[in-house]
């Protein structure tokens, strides 16, 4: 039990004898209030609650942001485009920081970081249909793997597709795959549109369209 300590708890038995708090801060040379502190603190926590406590604040609006910090809020935004709000959890979770909202937001500004731009599609948006199922049929391919292509073709009307695979891109295999498109689509065909792909201009390719 430090000095301390000690002149505090001469206080409290003080006060528990004579039940006199004028007489008590007379003798001892202190004030009311911290006659009641400390007897408040005593009546709480017994010896334990007459030791000092540490004045600093939980949160220090003034505290200045070191280089290390800065860099660690510019990353993040670098990295993972996070705002303010994000970037303040994110340095709690992972490096046991605690910051303002303010203190990262005026660390952005100084820096010229753009703000986070959230894209969103326009409530007008109009998707492309045609009226009629069949007036015109979407035919394309892609390479998926290794010797390995898939052929698509989309109806613009109703999106009723129809998918093949192939190891190569051929008219032989555009050819065919025209024809399970024609059997397997539930409604005519009045046109099928394509990209330039060398697949799709071969003669046989060009004549079986026209039909």
């Amino acid at each position: 039990m430090n000095r301390e300590i000690q002149q505090r708890l001469q206080w409290i038995k003080l006060y528990e004898e004579t039940s006199d708090a004028g007489l008590v801060c007379r003798r001892c040379g202190i004030s009311r209030p911290t006659l009641r502190k400390w007897w408040q603190r005593y009546q709480k926590d017994g010896v334990d609650g007459l030791v000092s406590q540490s004045r600093r604040p939980k949160s220090s609006p003034s505290t200045k942001v070191g280089e290390t910090e800065e860099q660690l809020i510019l990353s993040l935004r670098r990295s993972r485009n996070l705002g303010a709000r994000r970037i303040q959890s994110e340095l709690g979770r992972l490096h046991g920081l605690s910051l303002g909202i303010a203190t990262i937001h005026k660390i952005l500004t100084r820096n010229e970081v753009k703000p986070v731009v959230t894209y969103r599609r326009k409530p007008d948006y109009i998707r492309y249909v045609r009226p009629v199922p069949g007036d015109r049929i979407q035919m394309d391919t892609c390479k998926i793997g290794p010797n390995l292509y898939q052929y698509t073709s989309i109806d613009d009307c109703t999106r009723y597709r129809v998918l093949r695979l192939y190891s190569r891109r051929t008219a032989a295999n555009t050819l065919d795959f025209i024809d399970c498109v024609i059997e397997e689509m539930p409604f005519p065909i009045q046109r099928i549109q394509t990209d330039r792909g060398r697949e799709f201009f071969a003669c046989k390719v060009q004549e079986k369209l026209k039909i």
